[in-house]
């Protein structure tokens, strides 16, 4: 019998990550409909009913040129959508209508328990705090950079002092523009005499430097791994793409079930790790993106990453 449940994309409109397990989906024949959150209006309608027998929550998803029964979605690839921020209206009824569309059409689909998500926005949500991270990572046995979350200067300088060479990482990221132009905030060392009073009006992120010969991002999809070993002589190596250069690695068995006992922890299904190797050949957890980019990698190194992902969603949810 043919399952000609749909899967769900929802993403924004420029994503070639999600154009490759897209095509990868329609190669196998599988029902796919995308959409984005911030399409909402004649581009995107929701109808959902609750308390209604037999189902308790049932409805349709339609865009221009589908119409989805809730109730039959087979999973859900959120990937990158985007929420409407209503420009066009004052300030108070851009945030009042943003929040209606994100508690609303989000809350709508975060209700659906029969899909298979990869991964259920919630999910990605509690497993986004750096903090908690560094935790669960040191629970199960991963070897983590001694690392101080501080609003506090001297305790700032107190740590810096202590390891010698100490990096500052942003807690979390946001757009941010200076003049006008976007700008980021890389991985960067900091000393003792750079950190003062104004560290006491956030909290900051301060690590032991390790001392690093080669990055690693491990992509987890269900129970398949695929690390890359990445090269680069930087820091931060998301600074030139141009100048970094892929090699496919095999974890060790212990630390493959660490990062399966890791998303299983948060209750994800899929996950982009990224991990440092010291001279030795030894691995440091650094972070977890619950839904960071792999599509690069895939076209750098041949690896069926699209695949995977498409196969999972392909598996879904039982009927």
């Amino acid at each position: 019998m043919v399952d000609d449940r749909p899967v769900l994309v929802a993403t924004e409109v420029d994503d070639l990550t999600a154009d490759m397990v897209i095509a990868e989906l329609n190669r196998r024949s599988v029902p796919v409909t995308r959409f984005n959150p911030a399409d909402i209006g004649a581009a995107l309608v929701v109808s959902v009913r609750f308390g209604e027998r037999p189902a308790p929550v049932s409805g349709q998803l339609r865009t221009p040129s589908r119409a989805v029964d809730l109730a039959r979605v087979r999973s859900v690839y959120w990937r990158r959508p985007v929420w409407p921020a209503f420009g066009h209206l004052g300030a108070d009824d851009a945030r009042f209508a943003a929040a209606q569309v994100r508690y609303g059409l989000g809350g709508a689909l975060y209700a659906l328990d029969g899909p298979l998500w990869v991964n259920h926005p919630l999910r990605n949500a509690a497993a986004d705090y750096k903090p908690h991270q560094l935790a669960v990572a040191g629970r199960l046995g991963l070897a983590v950079p001694p690392t101080l979350v501080t609003n506090d200067p001297q305790a700032a300088r107190t740590f810096i002092d202590r390891h010698h060479r100490v990096i500052f990482k942003t807690l979390r990221w946001t757009p941010y523009r200076r003049d006008g132009a976007p700008v980021t905030c890389w991985v960067q060392p900091v000393t003792a005499a750079e950190v003062d009073e104004s560290v006491a009006v956030v909290p900051h992120l301060f690590q032991a430097a390790v001392d690093k010969v080669a990055d690693l991002r491990v992509l987890v999809v269900g129970d398949e791994v695929f690390a890359v070993r990445i090269d680069s002589g930087m820091l931060d190596w998301r600074m030139d793409y141009s100048a970094l250069s892929y090699r496919v690695v095999e974890l060790p068995a212990g630390v493959v079930s660490a990062l399966l006992a890791y998303l299983a922890h948060f209750r994800l299904v899929s996950g982009s790790f990224d991990m440092a190797v010291d001279r030795a050949g030894d691995l440091w957890w650094l972070e977890l993106n619950p839904n960071g980019q792999w599509g690069w990698l895939e076209e750098s190194t041949g690896l069926p990453m699209s695949s995977a992902v498409a196969e999972l969603l392909t598996q879904g949810a039982a009927p």
